[in-house]
């Protein structure tokens, strides 16, 4: 294939990130995606000290982007805890960017893990996919904490626009501890349970949502009574395409998931989404073989790695030692962004370069190439692993063998 053969007509906004994932993201542009795309990449740097120097605005910059554009493609950042404020010396603890985004976008994460035929399930029951649907906004992050200094009273006061304050006693301490408030709003639970009976209907899968409304008899319910109208809403489409909902407590729905065979489009509040991705991403295998996408009620399409920075690897990277970092999330992303916009463009040459590097991708890991992560959970187990850019490098091969 000639270089830049397929032409892109509309920009992506690209979301550069951090540590050893950004070292990734320029391998991955750079060997997969520049040789063959021609492609205006909007760029965005939210590696920590850049939005540390732009006081976070970069990342607010790189979501109303992708308002106006209508696909991004994001490298995995740190959330800065007070450790690495002291590590990058930064201004303050930053709030987490995907959660700046989610909230602009007003989005629902959809996370599926990546299927490869000798890395099988480590719960013998799964046989399909669990999809992971994520409320992506309000609750602990967007949360205000405090630290409590000593003995006091705490109390949620709500005063509306007009009428009479409503005060509620959270607790009254006899010494020191701490305090959490979080919120949500029906807005956006609205636009959650719809994104999800959207994919629902769209996939053809089951969804079950669980919540734990015998506690939390007004925040969790309020999540279960939406959910339900919406559903109903949609029931006689639903049931035509054969698909059933389901609520549960969360506590009997993380018990009966690992007993079910998969197949089905789990939808989670937003913390509940963040652990149980990781535990579905690792029961398939690895966070690095986790797709994850951001979708706002109008359309607009955000996707990344499931997995975080790498920190471990990459200050091996900084001494100069060989790393084994498995890419395949990270390439995903980008093969996301580009069969979405290539459909809303329009422009299914782009859709199909899309499928062959994610092929490209899937044959190497089962052609026996592979990073040290899968080493220890593939079948048969082998001790045999390639370098970060090894791995890559093997993917470019497949690809250009795809285009010839």
């Amino acid at each position: 294939m000639a270089s830049k053969e397929v032409k892109i007509k509309t920009p992506i906004i690209e979301m550069d990130g951090d540590e050893m994932t950004r070292v990734i993201w320029r391998l991955i542009k750079d060997k997969l995606i520049k040789p063959h795309l021609d492609v205006e990449l909007l760029y965005y740097d939210l590696h920590v000290r850049n939005r540390d120097k732009t006081d976070d605005k970069v990342t607010v910059d790189a979501a109303n982007a992708i308002l106006k554009y209508g696909v991004g493609v994001k490298c995995a950042t740190i959330t800065p805890d007070d450790e690495r404020v002291k590590e990058y010396n930064l201004k303050k603890a930053w709030p987490s960017p995907n959660g700046t985004i989610r909230s602009i976008l007003d989005g629902t994460v959809f996370r599926k893990p990546i299927v490869v035929k000798n890395v099988p399930p480590a719960v013998r029951s799964w046989k399909k996919p669990i999809i992971i649907g994520r409320h992506a906004y309000g609750d602990i992050y967007k949360a205000v904490d405090f630290v409590v200094p000593g003995a006091g009273k705490a109390e949620l006061v709500y005063t509306p626009e007009s009428g009479d304050k409503v005060s509620l006693v959270v607790h009254e301490f006899k010494g020191p501890g701490v305090l959490l408030g979080m919120h949500n709003t029906n807005k956006s639970i609205r636009s959650f349970a719809q994104a999800c009976i959207n994919y629902a209907f769209s996939e053809k899968k089951d969804i079950w949502f669980g919540a734990k409304d015998t506690i939390s008899k007004k925040y969790h319910a309020k999540f279960k009574e939406i959910f339900q109208k919406e559903v109903d809403a949609r029931k006689d489409d639903l049931a035509k395409a054969g698909v059933t909902y389901r609520y549960m407590l969360i506590d009997d729905a993380v018990a009966q998931m690992m007993k079910h065979e998969g197949g089905i489009l789990w939808a989670c509040m937003n913390y509940d989404g963040d652990v149980e991705s990781d535990m579905v991403a690792s029961g398939f295998g690895s966070l690095g073989l986790m797709t994850s996408v951001l979708v706002s009620p109008d359309g607009k399409y955000e996707f990344e790695a499931a997995h975080g920075t790498v920190k471990r690897h990459y200050y091996e990277h900084l001494k100069g030692n060989s790393t084994s970092t498995n890419s395949t999330a990270s390439i995903f992303a980008w093969t996301g962004a580009l069969a979405k916009r290539g459909e809303m463009d329009g422009t299914p040459e782009v859709v199909e370069f899309a499928k062959k590097l994610e092929a490209s991708v899937i044959e190497t890991i089962e052609s026996g190439v592979m990073t040290r992560d899968l080493t220890r959970v593939c079948e048969p187990p082998t001790d045999k692993y390639v370098t970060t850019e090894g791995f890559i490098d093997s993917v470019a091969r497949n690809l250009e063998s795809k285009l010839k």
